[in-house]
């Protein structure tokens, strides 16, 4: 291995996956894939992520990388070929609306809808999350 890269994840979570797909579409297929249990998370997760303790983190060449969309930048910033967003600033823009509104809207409604203990529960994660908007105040 060229560069020493190690994603600790766990098999299921999107965010790690994204991180996945991110180093697949540069080529970077020579990593160390480590799965964490969330009920026991590992010393070296807790290390790189002492303020989350969450995954998904890159480790390269001994520097840790936490939270998704900036591990994303981290590689696309690092490995050059073959740009994860469209080099157009209109485009790039959208681009990242699009990822934004699938974090803050469409994750949340999957995920509850996984975890939920009944079916009132689901109707009801989906009801919050499927309202439309009135105003679209900027963050």
């Amino acid at each position: 291995m060229a560069e020493e890269v190690k994603l600790h994840r766990t098999w299921s979570s999107p965010y790690g996956l994204r991180v996945v797909w991110a180093l697949h579409m540069k080529g970077i297929d020579q990593y160390d894939t480590i799965l964490e249990d969330l009920s026991q998370k590992s010393p070296q997760l807790l290390q790189h992520n002492p303020v989350h303790k969450k995954i998904p983190v890159l480790v390269h060449k001994g520097k840790p990388i936490c939270e998704s969309l900036v591990i994303l930048e981290y590689i696309d910033e690092t490995w050059k070929e073959a740009p994860l967003l469209p080099q157009d600033p209109y485009e790039k823009a959208m681009a990242r609306f699009w990822a934004k509104f699938g974090e803050d809207k469409l994750l949340p409604s999957i995920w509850s809808v996984f975890t939920g203990k009944g079916e009132q529960e689901k109707q009801e994660a989906w009801s919050s999350n499927a309202k439309p908007r009135t105003s679209w105040k900027s963050n």
